[in-house]
């Protein structure tokens, strides 16, 4: 049994019921996206367009693909007919973007409106109250080719798991406001990704229904510039 396989099994087995696993599979080659592919993993996340788009033609077609990382606006063309689900939308005219696009290529494309919760600056998403008043302003209505299936969101790296639980705990919170609010008649608005290698339990506390693990399954990344 290969280590990707073995690492796979290993992470799926501590999995609750009713999460699932996005394998991170940033930086590392189509070869061991293969072996975990062929132990049954079908979710596979990338963060960088030019290696998605590199990547997806190499592999097999019902690979579902989320793209994870921040999503630059000439880029999004690019993407759009591998990708699944985006789950890094961190703004209103970057949805607009991709609801263009979408309809250029007749597809329906999923989407996470990421929570930027985290001490890093460098993470980027929505501040909480922008969100709410994007939901408020209709901003996330009549979309014809995007269909927005929760939140995701990005924890401050750190050891200190009592602050990160407070961060997950306030993005299931917004979560939930979102979900009672403006997709309370959505049947599509049920997701909450959050959670990746090091914090990932701390995540399913607090209600993640996908958790984006790389490093476990794959192992230390090569890093390319």
């Amino acid at each position: 049994m290969s280590v990707v396989k073995q690492n796979l099994e290993k992470v799926v087995n501590q999995l609750p019921q009713g999460v699932r696993l996005v394998a991170v599979s940033k930086f590392h080659p189509v070869e061991a996206i293969q072996e975990a592919y062929d132990a049954g993993q079908r979710l596979f996340g990338e963060n960088r367009a030019q290696e998605l788009v590199a990547k997806a033609p190499q592999l097999p077609d019902d690979i579902r693909w989320h793209f994870i990382g921040r999503l630059q606006r000439n880029k999004v063309r690019a993407i759009m007919p591998h990708v699944t689900v985006i789950e890094s939308i961190d703004s209103v005219p970057l949805l607009q973007l991709v609801e263009k696009e979408a309809a250029r290529i007749d597809k329906v494309v999923e989407v996470l409106l990421q929570i930027h919760v985290a001490k890093e600056q460098t993470k980027s998403g929505f501040a909480v109250d922008e969100l709410l008043k994007a939901a408020d302003d209709g901003s996330f209505n009549g979309l014809d080719h995007v269909r927005i299936c929760g939140v995701m969101a990005m924890a401050t790296l750190t050891d200190d798991m009592i602050q990160v639980a407070d961060e997950f705990d306030l993005v299931r919170r917004t979560f939930l406001t979102l979900k009672d609010g403006c997709f309370d008649e959505s049947e599509d608005f049920n997701e909450l990704s959050m959670g990746m290698s090091d914090d990932w339990q701390v995540a399913v506390e607090h209600g993640a229904t996908l958790v984006r693990i790389g490093t476990a399954i794959f192992g230390e990344r090569e890093y390319k510039k």
